[in-house]
Parts: C-alpha cells; structure tokens; sequence
C-alpha cells in the first residue's frame, strides 16, 4: 500500500488520540472506588442479615415472654381463688389441706415462670442491642457508600468529559486520512490496540522490539510512501526523523 508520508504521520496523532481513549475506559472501568463499594455492599449485606436476625430474636423473644405473661397471669389468679376460698376457711379440713398444698405449688410455679420471664428479658435486651448496633451500622455504611458514589461519579464525569474532548480531536485527525489508510489502521487496531507506532531508531514503539537487521534494511530502501508493517507485531511502522534511517 501506497500513502503520502506526511498521512503516515498523522497516524501517530490518531494512535495517541486512541491510546489516551484506550487507557480511559480502563480507567473507567477501574476506579478505586468501585472495588470500594464492592466492599461496602458486603458490609451492608451483612448488617441487614444481622439486622434481620436480630429483629427476628426481638420478635421471637416478645412472643416468648408474652406467653410467659400469660401463664403467670393465670396461676396468679388461681392462687387468688384458692386463697379467698382458703381464707374463708369454707370446706373440710382435707379441702383446705389441699388448696393449701396447690398455693405451695402454684408459688414454685410461678416462681420459675417469672425466672424465665427474667431471663428471656435480658435475651431481649441482648438482643436489643444487636439490633441497634446493626441498625448503626447500616446507617453508618450507607452513608459511607453515598461518599463514595459521588466520588465515583466525579470521577466519571472527569473521564467521560476527557473521553469527548479526545473524540473531538479524533474526527478531524481520522477524516483527513486515506481511507484505505485508515481501514488498514482500524482493522490492525482491532486485533491489536495498536493500529500504527513510531519507528525510533531499531525499535518498534509499539511492541518494544528491535527490528532485524533485514528487516531495517527493507526499510531503509523502501520509499518514503510506501506503508510498512512490522513483521513482529503487524503494526504500521512510521518512519520520522527519530526512525534514524
């Protein structure tokens, strides 16, 4: 392929338009603060599962409690029948030895409900706790993680107004090349990353490798229109007056 050199020159224009847009869109795509609200998003997964066993304790614990409640209640006023009718000193002496015997037995009883009734309590409160600290917690995530998506979003605002500013420069850079030219370029930089790199002295600017010494040759008796690939990376070599030839 034939092209003006001054046209395989403006290729190192376009590939430094295209290198800048390439390395922002890793940059994009590789913003601290993404791994930092990956972070964030488990930490808030795991304070709502918290938070959600925590409540579920809470609710399970108060139905415990009220049932307690419940059974206290009622040997309360069982103890109460049995006393008044004790007290009225009504029925036979048996009688009255056995509700004697029950309000001993309904004290024990209700002695150990209100034990348990005790203990669920400071299960509560336990609980309680945990469910306050996860609710905090939570609070305390979501506030950090809208800091970092306004960071996030800063950043990609900085990157996206960038990246339009390079497309802008881009067009005219691309519209003015051969177009056999340019469909080279592309097709390589597709494959590649690199569709055109400078050749400085021996050394291909685009893979880093020195040419062979046939191959420097070819170039140096190649004429200046002529479009030369590097044999190692198929790249466009473009030859300036840092090529050294």
């Amino acid at each position: 392929m034939k092209a003006d050199p001054a046209a395989q020159r403006r290729l190192l224009d376009l590939q430094a338009t295209d290198t800048a847009l390439t390395q922002l869109a890793h940059r994009r795509g590789h913003l601290p603060e993404l791994a930092e609200l990956e972070r964030l998003d488990a930490e808030l997964r795991d304070a709502t599962d918290e938070q959600v066993r925590a409540e579920t304790a809470v609710q399970d614990l108060d139905r415990d409690i009220a049932r307690l409640e419940r059974d206290i209640d009622q040997v309360r006023q069982r103890a109460a029948r049995d006393r008044q009718r004790l007290e009225s000193g009504s029925g036979g002496a048996k009688e009255l030895e056995s509700l004697q015997h029950e309000l001993t037995s309904l004290g024990r009883r209700q002695s150990e409900l209100e034990d348990g009734e005790l203990e669920l309590m400071e299960e509560r409160e336990g609980a309680e706790r945990t469910l306050a600290a996860a609710t905090s917690r939570q609070s305390q995530v979501r506030g950090e993680r809208e800091g970092v998506e306004q960071r996030r979003d800063a950043a990609v605002l900085e990157i996206s107004t960038e990246e339009e500013r390079r497309r802008s420069e881009r067009d005219p850079l691309a519209s003015v090349l051969p177009a056999d030219l340019l469909a080279l370029y592309e097709r390589i930089r597709a494959n590649t990353g690199i569709g055109a790199a400078l050749l400085r002295g021996r050394r291909c600017e685009g893979c880093r490798l020195e040419l062979s010494g046939s191959e420097l040759s070819a170039v140096r008796s190649a004429p200046p229109n002529e479009v030369i690939r590097h044999e190692e990376c198929g790249v466009i070599l473009v030859r300036t007056n840092e090529s050294g030839l």
